[in-house]
């Protein structure tokens, strides 16, 4: 099980990573309150990094630009 997963974190891993890291964040649209369902539909940061889904890259992650 452990080797299935370290295999889907590969093959799900982002491309390429953006060099626009300077806006790439922005703390004032965090929103740890906010409610969503935690379905896993991976998306990949303009940080270069993995998150599980839209809703939580931007609402608690504050990553402004995703793919």
């Amino acid at each position: 099980m452990k080797k299935l997963f370290i295999l889907l974190l590969f093959l799900f891993s982002c491309s390429e990573e953006n060099n626009y890291l300077d806006n790439c964040f922005d703390e004032t649209i965090i929103n740890k309150d906010f409610f969503y369902i935690k379905e896993y539909k991976p998306v990949c940061g303009c940080n270069g990094i993995n998150y599980g889904n839209s809703c939580e890259v931007i609402n608690f992650r504050g990553v402004l630009t995703y793919t």
